[in-house]
């Protein structure tokens, strides 16, 4: 046992693939490495939320380190501990810019991309901004959005990029004007997709010639070889970060795993990326990635300076009101 840690870690994650890899790449190798067991709990983000709120209320909090997007750390900053980021001198070494927050540190770095089919664009006429997305009659055929994630302010903001908005202008959100530009593309929508497992299925199926996606899905697909292109033009950050609870039971480790996170080699990052196709906010993973495969990763230098990145700040504090008007225009 590494000296003055906890015996156990509770990790929160979404199950599936992410715990997965995660777990063989970070967590047996800190397990190793300190003698501390890592515990996984499987939970969609949602229902961490709740039921963390729920640990608080009742002072027995189980969770180390739980999930967060970059909203939630403003709308749920009040259950976790603030992060001293000068005590992560690793992730102060090997970040990205940004990687260390006041309330949570990296894990992982992607993106909403627009993604489409080689078979019905080729050569210079394909796809490559929200606007084209919107424009069918040079590019036609059904589309596909998410009714899932954070798709409350991501169709708002790629509506407003689509209708001439300047990235730097979004926000705030002129909600009238995004939801006036949706009303136009809402026709041609053959599926409003709820997870990364239909997005993936109606571009193998060809449901759809493009798509917002996820950008590991999509890069998924691409390196399977398949007729699909991405692009990392006006692509949307998303961002998952590990943040630690207020009242963790194992406080020491949390901030163990982080550090040792940010402290593995190069090398290490680099297989994680290529199983799941998720960058982690370690920078120098690009550098060690064929310039082919390079080119798909959201922390490549030539990607990371076109995502968006909204306003944070004001997206959590008026996260309610967005999702309360997706959910109305929706259900119109």
């Amino acid at each position: 046992m590494a000296q003055g840690l906890e015996k156990e870690l509770v990790i929160s994650s979404t199950g599936g693939v992410m715990e997965k890899t995660l777990s063989r790449y970070f967590y047996t190798p800190f397990s190793k490495a300190t003698g501390v067991e890592v515990v996984p709990v499987a939970i969609e983000v949602p229902d961490q939320w709740a039921k963390l709120q729920a640990m608080s209320r009742s002072g027995s909090v189980e969770f180390d380190i739980v999930t967060a997007t970059p909203p939630d750390l403003v709308q749920k900053k009040e259950l976790l501990q603030p992060i001293d980021c000068s005590k992560f001198p690793n992730v102060a070494a090997n970040g990205v810019k940004g990687a260390c927050t006041p309330f949570g540190v990296m894990r992982t770095v992607g993106g909403m991309q627009l993604g489409y089919s080689t078979d019905a664009f080729k050569g210079n006429n394909v796809p490559r901004t929200w606007a084209d997305f919107w424009d069918t009659t040079k590019f036609p055929g059904p589309r596909g959005l998410p009714d899932t994630g954070d798709r409350e302010w991501w169709l708002p903001v790629a509506a407003l990029l689509a209708d001439g908005v300047p990235a730097d202008k979004l926000f705030p959100l002129d909600l009238d004007r995004a939801y006036k530009k949706l009303d136009v593309i809402r026709p041609h929508i053959a599926v409003w997709w709820k997870s990364g497992d239909q997005l993936m299925q109606i571009m193998r199926n060809k449901e759809v010639v493009m798509t917002m996606g996820y950008s590991s899905k999509l890069i998924s697909l691409v390196n399977a070889k398949l007729p699909i292109a991405t692009t990392w033009n006006q692509a949307i950050s998303d961002v998952a970060y590990m943040a630690i609870p207020k009242s963790a039971p194992h406080p020491k480790a949390a901030a163990a795993y982080i550090e040792f996170f940010y402290g593995l080699p190069a090398q290490e990052h680099v297989k994680f990326v290529n199983a799941i196709s998720y960058d982690t906010g370690f920078a120098g993973t690009a550098a060690l990635i064929t310039p082919e495969r390079r080119a798909l990763l959201a922390t490549s230098p030539e990607n990371f300076d076109k995502l968006i990145v909204a306003d944070h700040e004001w997206v959590g504090k008026n996260r309610q009101m967005l999702r309360d008007r997706w959910i109305s225009w929706l259900g119109r």
